[in-house]
């Protein structure tokens, strides 16, 4: 019944987020509004296994640029397939990935585990460069449709407005987590794995479910940037910046709560396109890494934190 409540409520907030959006008339609140809501989509997917299950992960780009790519593909052999089916068929792809990447990996603990999915990002990076059919180094155009299919703005509202519904399914698939049986095996592998395993937890089937949840979302997310930016290479893809700001954003709002991702994206996504429109686009990862020395020192639970014992 919770979760049916929540799910309503999460509906209401983002029609009401659309409508402000179009109330307020300027055509970059969808471009700005586009990247904050992919953050919150790549931080809650980022949560779930770094947070939840308490496996950082660095390898944030290689699962959204995975999607990205995906959508290339799909562009290049079947240009009338719906952007949601390239987003379903991009997660897809992504969470296969990160299946194979946790069962290869997941038997690394701790540092060990982040450098393999450190390791991981740039090999996916290498293959990509060197196929051609996507463009390879060079990169790959994508016209982006000037009109929306079955909707009466333009295809950057809905941009817009697919990712808003992205965010409402990945916080929900968060927060059903969260208070879930599913969601208590993670805690025990957080909190002590060897404990969790003496106790008869199945770890590794429990990781290889976060593996393969948390990629599938960040592939997702990634699948319409061809449409936003038009043109995709491997450095915009595979940026450093997707990696810093999806763990960033957890630590800072508050990990192991879907509320934590949520509050830190927002918060930490707007202050970046604010000073990427007044300032400069170079102050990104600045602010990124003052925040985050910041809370590190003064809230080390994040903001969720304050509010809890």
């Amino acid at each position: 019944m919770r979760n049916l409540w929540f799910s309503a409520v999460a509906v209401v907030v983002a029609a009401l987020v659309f409508a402000a959006a179009r109330l307020i008339g300027n055509p970059y609140v969808y471009f700005a509004g586009y990247v904050v809501l992919q953050y919150v989509v790549l931080a809650t997917a980022w949560n779930i296994l770094g947070g939840y299950t308490g496996y950082v992960n660095f390898g944030t780009a290689a699962f959204f640029a995975l999607g990205a790519y995906a959508t290339v593909v799909l562009h290049k052999i079947a240009p009338a397939t719906p952007l949601p089916a390239m987003m379903l068929v991009g997660g897809v792809l992504s969470a296969l990935t990160g299946l194979g990447m946790g069962y290869l990996t997941l038997r690394l603990r701790g540092t060990f585990f982040s450098i393999a999915t450190l390791a991981m990002a740039v090999v996916v990076q290498t293959l990509v460069t060197n196929w051609n059919f996507v463009g390879g180094s060079r990169g790959a155009y994508i016209i982006r449709p000037s009109h929306a299919p079955l909707f009466s703005g333009d295809y950057t509202q809905y941009l817009f407005l697919v990712m808003l519904g992205l965010c409402v399914v990945a916080i929900g698939i968060a927060r059903a987590i969260e208070k879930s049986r599913l969601g208590f095996g993670f805690a025990a592998i957080r909190d002590d794995e060897h404990a969790a395993e003496a106790s008869g937890v199945p770890t590794l089937r429990l990781k290889l479910i976060a593996t393969a949840l948390s990629g599938g979302l960040m592939g997702m997310a990634g699948a319409p940037l061809p449409y936003y930016v038009t043109y995709l290479d491997p450095a915009s893809g595979f940026n450093l910046s997707y990696a810093v700001n999806t763990i960033a954003m957890p630590l800072i709002g508050g990990t192991s709560t879907w509320a934590g991702p949520l509050i830190g994206a927002v918060l930490l996504g707007t202050l970046q396109q604010v000073a990427t429109v007044t300032i400069s686009s170079a102050l990104s990862l600045l602010i990124v890494g003052v925040l985050l020395v910041i809370f590190v020192i003064a809230a080390p639970r994040g903001i969720v934190g304050w509010f809890r014992r």
